[in-house]
């Protein structure tokens, strides 16, 4: 079955992402996520693992730092807690975790353990992982052909930031303020602005955003990613607003329905989502989009100008003065609104909307603005307002409801997925003087479900000659009695998958020899790898630095067209805002860029 994973910043959150259509979502614990600002306390795990449940929506908890030795009893006991709330799953990068009691919990390889290679997966694989989070650098074809030699399942990030390091395999935070990525604390040192220069200090470019990917979005490619194998497909963003949680959730969920419809397949949860909403994914965070690598390596994948959202494109200016601009064509804004546009430094400015006058728009603050700017709105206030508001999502299972005479009065069923209950009671047998009415009022009070997680989908009314006629009342206490019990039942028969670590495994790691690249950095992780057959282990980085910060697919040799260049005076160098210099090299025959501090 396809699965919609969405993040979940917290409870509140997590909710949100099932009501807008999430099949699974993912959550950080108190501690030891690779988003240390997205923690959580376990009693609100509990109960997002309790609310998703009646959906039979699943709830991955992220454990995806490595971890230090003084930490490991602690991860065990979160664990024990994690296991007895009933979670579907662990979401681990540190194979330390692997040498814990896991119970039965299904254990998932973040995309932090850098999967990538088939080698690895097949490894992960033997040893019992339920899943892997693929690198997202990996293309279709490269999926395609993990898939081939694989049954494990596999999981792709479809949507939001993109890291520039291959996951797992940046330092930089780390190097430059001690704090360290890989334990959930990156002060995001791709985001700023760096200069290039090459080896005679020649500016190549100059404080330009040199590392900031754009977003990743993958809305025209689902169907192929199915075809290619994956089976769920995740949104980032456990870090972002509850905007941007709805929108993009809802919007992928109606994405991925066409495409199920089409191959006549199944979602892996349970309910539909009732929503007026058009989700459009420029109204929310966005840093504008790329495929990234999915279609082999593209030259547009730079928000080389600002790491900030930019938003929607609204038009052009054709007419500006003091604080106002009218664009090229007519766009509603409204008071409250956020717009931005590049300067002519190149700069991203911002100000917000606050009368409207015709076509004219007037900003709080007089901007510098050109004809033929092209200006975004980055804040969208009606949108806003209207995807967070309460009711704007109500997701509902259907039930079919069936009424039939008995000898003794009525047995009336309740029946949702693989739930069912019923109830018999004994009621006079007066017929009903208007026919038609009887069943409407029937049909009626069995629709009347509020604020329950219900919808009358079907109902079914069988009388023997006549319709009877019931009272309302005791049409009201059935349907409460009933809906009281289903919802009882559909908690009772949820199943969690079942996973299993085999620890007797000696199977051999496609490796011999680790550096500080495979991030060990406990003794259960290191007794791990010697067990299956690795006889040099280097320490995390975190615990003995080396001098390559960072390996990437993204090369600015490429983006900047300077591959092959005759005159290009090497070694290339990165200078950041407080004249921090980093060492370019190239794998050319990976294609990748790799950097490298000067002590």
């Amino acid at each position: 079955m396809i699965e919609l994973l969405s993040p979940a910043k917290n409870l509140e959150f997590g909710i949100a992402a099932i009501s807008a259509g999430a099949d699974a979502v993912y959550i950080g614990a108190h501690k030891f996520g690779a988003r240390v600002n997205a923690s959580n306390n376990l009693s609100d795990i509990k109960a997002l693992i309790s609310y998703a449940h009646k959906f039979n929506v699943k709830v991955y908890v992220v454990l995806n730092t490595i971890l230090y030795d003084k930490e490991i009893k602690e991860v065990q006991k979160t664990i024990d807690e994690l296991y007895f709330f009933n979670v579907d799953g662990l979401i681990i990068q540190d194979v330390g975790i692997l040498e814990l009691n896991l119970y039965d919990i299904p254990i998932i390889g973040s995309t932090q353990m850098n999967n990538v290679d088939i080698s690895q997966i097949k490894f992960f694989e033997k040893i019992g992982f339920k899943r892997v989070i693929l690198a997202r650098e990996l293309s279709l074809k490269e999926i395609k052909e993990i898939k081939k030699e694989t049954k494990i399942e596999l999981e792709a990030f479809i949507h939001g930031a993109l890291c520039v390091s291959y996951s797992g395999r940046c330092y930089m935070s780390q190097y430059l303020a001690n704090k360290s990525g890989n334990r959930g604390e990156c002060i995001q040192p791709c985001r700023l602005p760096y200069s290039l220069v090459d080896s005679e200090g020649k500016i190549l470019a100059k404080d330009k955003y040199l590392l900031s990917l754009k977003d990743l979005s993958s809305e025209n490619d689902i169907e192929e990613l199915i075809d290619a194998g994956i089976t769920s497909f995740k949104i980032e963003g456990r870090l972002k607003d509850i905007d941007y949680v709805l929108n993009t959730t809802y919007y992928y969920r109606q994405k991925i329905d066409e495409i199920l419809k089409k191959k006549k397949l199944k979602k892996s949860s349970e309910g539909e989502v009732f929503s007026e909403i058009k989700p459009d994914l420029e109204k929310t965070f966005n840093r504008s989009f790329t495929n990234y690598f999915r279609h082999g390596r593209q030259k547009d994948i730079l928000a080389i100008n600002s790491p900030k959202s930019l938003g929607k494109l609204m038009g052009e200016v054709k007419q500006f003065s003091g604080n106002y601009f009218i664009l090229n064509k007519r766009q509603k804004f409204v008071p409250g609104d956020g717009v931005c546009f590049f300067n002519k430094e190149g700069e991203l400015k911002g100000s917000n909307v606050i009368k409207i006058e015709g076509e004219k728009v007037f900003l709080n603050e007089r901007q510098d603005l050109r004809l033929g700017d092209k200006v975004y709105r980055n804040f969208d206030l009606e949108f806003n307002k209207l995807i967070t508001n309460k009711n704007s999502f109500q997701r509902k299972i259907g039930i079919k409801v069936s009424l039939k005479e008995t000898q003794k009065g009525i047995y009336v069923s309740f029946k949702a997925g693989n739930s069912f209950v019923s109830e018999e009671i004994e009621i006079s047998k007066d017929y009903a003087n208007d026919k038609e009415l009887s069943f409407e009022n029937i049909k009626s009070q069995f629709s009347k479900l509020g604020n329950t997680d219900f919808y009358l989908k079907e109902i079914k009314i069988d009388f023997f000659k006549e319709p009877l006629f019931i009272p309302l009342s005791v049409l009201n206490n059935l349907r409460r009695d009933l809906v009281q019990k289903l919802d009882d039942e559909i908690s009772k028969n949820y199943k969690r998958e079942k996973g299993k670590i085999n620890k007797e495994s000696a199977e051999p790691y496609f490796l011999k020899d680790l550096s500080y690249e495979n991030n060990v950095s406990n003794k259960l992780a290191r007794n791990f790898y010697i067990k299956h057959g690795v006889s040099k282990i280097d320490s995390a980085f975190e615990i003995k630095k080396g001098d390559k910060l960072m390996t990437t697919k993204h090369c600015l040799k490429n983006y900047l067209g300077l591959c092959g260049d005759p005159n290009l005076k090497e070694p290339l160098y990165l200078i950041n805002e407080k004249k921090q210099k980093f060492l370019l090299k190239f794998n050319c025959k990976k294609c990748q860029m790799e950097i490298y501090s000067i002590e």
